[in-house]
């Protein structure tokens, strides 16, 4: 996932940007627009004196050269214009200055005459470093006054939206505190505003429909199922049946008890969608685990082995540690024989429980949805793992999946 910038940051960014762009154009413009415009007065003066000495000429008042600055030939042929720098050496300075030359030819008085004009280049690059340097004195100064300005001034206009983000922040559907948004001048914030309030009341009210249906749904389902358990009894202890009967009424029962667990788990999986597990406690996991195995040896003959290196601390309701063990290793024993081992070990922060298989899942990536089963296990239904999937993701736990040397592994990486 990419880094997530602030709004703030993101829109000073772009502004700082498009100044530094605009600044880096606007100075290489000003440079050769200046260098042009000197230029261009130099050779003003140029074409200004060469027409002073024709109109001298033409009136036969003067005939000289004043070198470097003004230079008048006679010669032979006319030939085209001729603008160029050049360099002069200036005995004034001793040293090499840079002259703008300016030389023409005409026909005066029936003489042809070659006329050059030169003038001292003002050192333009001076002043274009000059002009440049102020300018971005100028714009440097002018552009942080607008950045901390336009900085300051979006903090203030987005003010309310970064309070109520907050308060979003903070919503639950668990706690009866009211959201306290702050309101805004601003249309749009002003309409969001009222779209997180709608949004939340509404949010509130489902929720708290949804809740009292499950609980409704799990408390009204008790009664008629204990009902019925309880007429079965009757029926069975009460009644001469057939050996028929006997095994269609305890199938029945066994049906009752499969509604009565899926109704449970159900109910379960409802409480943990609702964040309704919020205590937490420092809980020793070896020590659930070995009281697990325990039970589940005596219950079900089966061989499990527990190994461990240290002692691995959680902080979790003690309900769900309980829940979460107790389907793991269920969960291996569901589907495994009484002679195959079921090795349960903790290791560096990860509780592993793995059970010998003949071969590999079908469909890995759908084994912690709800309802899916791999086989048709009247036994199972469909929920342990998904609750185990679930509490995981409550607590931030890494839950993972794989088959190895004809063993199912799962293991729970706590952080």
């Amino acid at each position: 996932m990419a880094n997530k910038i602030k709004l703030i940051k993101k829109m000073s960014k772009i502004f700082l940007v498009t100044g530094l762009v605009l600044a880096i154009l606007s100075v290489v413009l000003l440079y050769f627009y200046t260098k042009n415009l000197l230029q261009d007065e130099v050779e003003e003066e140029l074409f200004s004196t060469e027409a002073r000495i024709v109109s001298a000429l033409e009136n036969g008042e003067i005939e000289y050269s004043l070198q470097p600055v003004t230079e008048v030939k006679r010669v032979s042929v006319l030939k085209s214009l001729i603008l160029k720098d050049t360099i002069i050496y200036d005995p004034s300075q001793d040293e090499m200055e840079l002259f703008r030359e300016l030389s023409t030819f005409k026909n005066i008085n029936k003489i042809n005459y070659k006329i050059t004009v030169r003038t001292l280049v003002v050192e333009s690059e001076n002043i274009l470093i000059a002009v440049v340097v102020a300018y971005l004195v100028v714009f440097s100064l002018a552009f942080l006054f607008l950045y901390y300005l336009n900085t300051s001034r979006n903090l203030k206009l987005w003010n309310p939206f970064f309070q109520n983000l907050e308060q979003m922040k903070s919503f639950s559907l668990l706690s009866n505190k009211p959201l306290n948004l702050v309101e805004s001048d601003i249309l749009e914030f002003s309409e969001l505003k009222n779209e997180i309030v709608t949004l939340t009341e509404k949010v509130k009210a489902d929720y708290e429909t949804l809740k009292q249906f499950t609980e409704n749904v799990s408390h009204e389902i008790q009664t008629p199922l204990a009902v019925i358990q309880a007429k079965i009894d009757n029926i069975i202890n009460g009644s001469s049946i057939s050996e028929v009967q006997f095994k269609q009424i305890t199938s029945i029962q066994k049906d009752i008890q499969r509604l009565k667990s899926l109704n449970k788990r159900i109910t379960l999986l409802s409480k943990i969608d609702n964040n309704q597990f919020v205590k937490l406690e420092q809980i020793n996991l070896n020590s659930f685990i070995s009281n697990s195995v325990e039970n589940f040896k005596e219950l079900h003959n089966s061989n499990i082995s527990f190994d461990f290196n240290n002692d691995l601390i959680v902080s979790m309701d003690s309900y769900l540690v309980e829940i979460l063990c107790n389907n793991l290793i269920s969960n291996a024993i569901k589907y495994s024989t009484n002679k195959d081992c079921i090795l349960i070990k903790i290791k560096n922060q990860t509780l592993t429980i793995s059970n010998f298989g003949e071969e590999p899942l079908h469909n890995p990536e759908k084994l912690f949805l709800r309802f899916y089963k791999e086989t048709n296990n009247k036994q199972s239904t469909g929920l342990g793992l998904a609750i185990v999937k679930k509490i995981c993701d409550l607590y931030g736990y890494k839950l993972t999946y794989y088959y190895k040397e004809h063993k199912h592994f799962f293991s729970v990486k706590f952080k």
